[in-house]
């Protein structure tokens, strides 16, 4: 099943949104981006987290519309994105897209990347998706959805990641080892037209930039 968890994080082009919301069985919310929800005229099935966040014209629409809410208290070990993703979990999600999960609080970046690629391990599939970027979590193979000129980054999780091969990149690596404390496969770039990233052990970020960047 399909879960869509829409955070409170850097959005864009919202036209490109709208145009991905069918593809979803459920919805989550989490908290302040409930306005996010509303721009993009998505009722979702429930809201989560401390509430913090969430004006009250909002929280009163998604009220009046029937959504779920579960309420977390503010002082808590967990984040509102952790507590949705959680949910979507609990509530049978084997795939979650996750919308606002990048932005410029650089700790929220970190703690919703390291958070995600736990679920990995669980046999559950979440990408962080936007116009210009998409972050995958992989463990064993990804065909990357680019095109030549697209930029991407490799970024170990975990201690280590062995046996990384990538073909149709500028930049081909072979039984790689990559390592957390020091990240060097960063800014490689698509030259084929199926570009696949394969690993033998570890979790691997798969930073795609749908375009070139500096």
């Amino acid at each position: 099943m399909k879960f869509l968890v829409i955070t409170n994080g850097a959005y864009g082009d919202l036209d490109w949104y709208r145009r991905r919301i069918r593809k979803f069985k459920k919805k989550i919310v989490a908290d302040g981006a409930a306005r996010r929800a509303r721009e993009l005229d998505i009722i979702p099935d429930w809201v989560v987290g401390d509430m913090d966040s969430i004006n009250e014209h909002d929280r009163r629409f998604m009220e009046d519309a029937g959504v779920s809410f579960e309420l977390h208290p503010a002082e808590k070990d967990s984040t509102d994105t952790q507590i949705a993703l959680e949910l979507a979990e609990r509530e049978g999600g084997r795939e979650i897209e996750v919308w606002g999960g990048t932005g410029s609080r650089l700790d929220h970046n970190l703690s919703n990347i390291f958070s995600a690629s736990s679920f990995l391990e669980r046999g559950i599939d979440i990408v962080f998706e936007s116009p210009d970027l998409s972050v995958y979590f992989v463990k064993k193979q990804l065909a990357v959805p680019g095109a030549p000129g697209d930029t991407v980054s490799l970024i170990a999780l975990g201690s280590r990641v062995s046996g990384v091969d990538l073909s149709g990149f500028k930049y081909p690596l072979d039984k790689a080892t990559l390592e957390t404390n020091w990240q060097w496969a960063v800014s490689n770039i698509i030259i084929g037209e199926n570009p696949v990233v394969r690993l033998e052990s570890g979790i691997l970020a798969v930073f795609h930039y749908k375009k070139p960047v500096p």
